[in-house]
């Protein structure tokens, strides 16, 4: 139920960002109150905390984000608290810059490799990445994990592609077992 109601606000803030044609204000804006809730976790525990009534909640809500942010933002946060939905406000602000990253066609990649890539290597996995998708472009998260011991695992959404030499031998000894 959680994940919908996140859905749903998200949704309507996307929906209203188009409309108004400020997608990329609205992105920006998300991105900040989300970082400033994520360095004061305190901020959201106030908004979450049971024994703080709703209008003390709606109040500091207003003071902090009235003025500073969008009123589209400010409104949906004043929605959230007063549903008492304060414990989604990181999965919303997750939710809609998912959508805008899919609207501005970019994708998001995992690669893991067993050793650093050079800048090169990763220039080519992006632009290869990009000739068999239909994104424009990504935002790429490399890592190293030596325990693959040679190539690498790619993740984008919920697909995996796993050219790993871990996984080779796995299977590998699956089939003479």
């Amino acid at each position: 139920m959680a994940k919908l109601a996140a859905d749903v606000y998200s949704e309507a803030l996307f929906a209203l960002a188009i409309e108004q044609d400020s997608v990329d204000v609205l992105a920006e804006q998300v991105k900040a109150a989300e970082l400033a809730f994520s360095e004061n976790p305190d901020f959201l525990g106030l908004l979450t905390h049971p024994k703080i009534t709703r209008e003390e909640k709606l109040s500091v809500v207003e003071q902090v984000f009235r003025g500073r942010f969008d009123d589209a933002l400010t409104g949906l946060l004043t929605v959230i608290v007063e549903k008492g939905r304060g414990c989604e406000i990181s999965a919303v602000f997750r939710n809609f810059l998912d959508k805008v990253r899919e609207y501005r066609k970019i994708g998001v990649a995992s690669v893991v490799s067993a050793t650093e890539l050079t800048g090169e290597q990763k220039s080519r996995i992006e632009e290869k990445l990009l000739s068999q998708t239909d994104y424009e472009s990504f935002e790429m998260q490399y890592s190293v994990d030596a325990s693959l011991i040679g190539g690498m695992k790619i993740r984008i959404g919920d697909r995996v592609v796993d050219a790993s030499i871990q996984s080779k031998l796995a299977r590998m000894a699956g089939s003479l077992s």
